[in-house]
């Protein structure tokens, strides 16, 4: 069975926790999309891992992970975790295999992102790790994949400096290379989790363009991104906060006003530890974002959605979600393409009542306050979307499991 893991907000949702929770029950584990730009953060037993590159299930012993297609890599930033994964009584050594097909991220390509971000009259606000170069390099045909680290005349197209850095790392890229359509066609009757990167409103051709990641967040990169046809995804998880965050710049129509509602950011921020994993940024907070959330399942047929962070909202009197957008005075419940009426659009907001209680230590979701209950169920009404998984704190055991996931 194929089941997607993908953000169904601006990033940042929680993937790396739950594609670490249902890991457990898959044999294998591939990473679709993005690169070092990403950061998925794990805690086992109270210890903390911050992964970029490395898909989460590598903290299960015996399970295999792939660096898919979709992904663009960089050597010294992937090597340097795995030393991280070793130095914390990781072996994965022999279950970490990247596509001969995915792109390698040179050095250089950082110092043009961030020179290309600077010249331009609207900044997108990059991580600056080369990302956004290493995929139009792709597009424009001029990349480097994993499969031409040993075709001699493209090799030898490199100039010095590159071949200089790709030789620190070149046997030891070319001795993981895997042919991944292969490969997943071999164990296409396991279970496999397919974990992606970012989140749907960041994706290129369906996210806040042209405020977006350069690579397929979206539930279709699973299947480009990894070697298999999209008939092949038996279920697609989406994952989102209980309410909204944002790194970077481009539209955020629920975002907090820094004038009236700045105190509730900085709770929210600061509860929620809402810091950049890759860049330590502090990142943009908001109300739950409903339109955009809907918007995300429609576009990405999700099955079921995965709430996170809900008990971040444990000490609120009243939460408040928006329904709906007003822009120029019209009540807009779609969520547009252009930039101009999400920068205009006002949050229509409504209002819930808090549960005052922690829900950390509750160990099931029918042992949730009543009004936690009644926020999941006008999410999943508003949606038309079943909340299947609750998320009430960053270890793996602090998990709701409402449905069977592995048929």
């Amino acid at each position: 069975m194929n089941v997607v893991v993908m953000g169904a907000q601006w990033g940042d949702e929680g993937k790396g926790k739950i594609v670490d929770y249902l890991a457990q029950d898959a044999k294998y584990v591939c990473r679709f999309a993005g690169g070092a730009n990403a950061g998925h953060t794990i805690v086992v037993d109270g210890k903390k891992y911050a992964l970029h590159q490395v898909p989460s299930g590598i903290l299960y012993p015996s399970k295999t992970v792939f660096l898919g297609s979709g992904m663009v890599i960089d050597p010294e930033a992937l090597f340097n975790e795995l030393k991280m994964l070793s130095d914390n009584g990781v072996n994965w050594e022999g279950r970490v295999f990247i596509s001969d097909r995915a792109h390698i991220t040179l050095p250089g390509y950082r110092t043009m992102d961030k020179e290309r971000d600077a010249a331009r009259k609207r900044p997108i606000g990059t991580t600056g790790r080369g990302i956004g170069t290493t995929y139009s390099q792709k597009s424009e045909r001029d990349g480097i994949r994993l499969a031409d680290l040993d075709w001699d005349e493209k090799w030898n197209d490199l100039e010095d400096e590159d071949k200089k850095f790709l030789e620190q790392y070149k046997d030891q890229l070319l001795k993981m290379r895997i042919d991944i359509a292969a490969k997943m066609y071999e164990i296409r009757k396991e279970n496999i989790l397919f974990e992606g990167a970012q989140g749907a409103m960041l994706d290129i051709d369906s996210g806040t363009y042209p405020f977006v990641s350069s690579g397929a967040s979206g539930s279709y990169g699973a299947s480009s991104g990894a070697g298999i046809g999209p008939r092949a995804l038996d279920k697609i998880y989406g994952v989102f906060k209980a309410y909204e965050t944002r790194v970077g710049n481009g539209p955020m129509p629920t975002e907090f006003n820094d004038t009236t509602e700045s105190e509730l950011c900085d709770y929210v921020r600061n509860t929620g530890n809402e810091f950049g994993v890759t860049t330590g940024r502090a990142r943009r907070c908001g109300y739950l974002d409903l339109v955009a959330l809907r918007y995300a399942c429609h576009v990405n047929s999700i099955d079921s959605l995965v709430l996170t962070h809900l008990d971040v909202y444990d000490e609120m009197d009243e939460i408040e979600a928006c329904v709906a957008y007003d822009i120029d005075g019209k009540i807009v419940t779609d969520f547009p393409a252009s930039i101009p009426a999400l920068n205009k659009a006002k949050p229509v907001l409504q209002k819930f009542k808090g549960w005052k209680q922690s829900i950390k230590e509750l160990k099931k979701y029918s042992q949730l306050p009543k009004a936690a209950k009644a926020y999941v169920d006008f999410i999943e009404d508003y949606t038309g979307t079943k909340v299947g998984i609750v998320s009430v704190g960053p270890d793996r055991i602090q998990t709701f499991n409402r449905e069977k996931i592995w048929k």
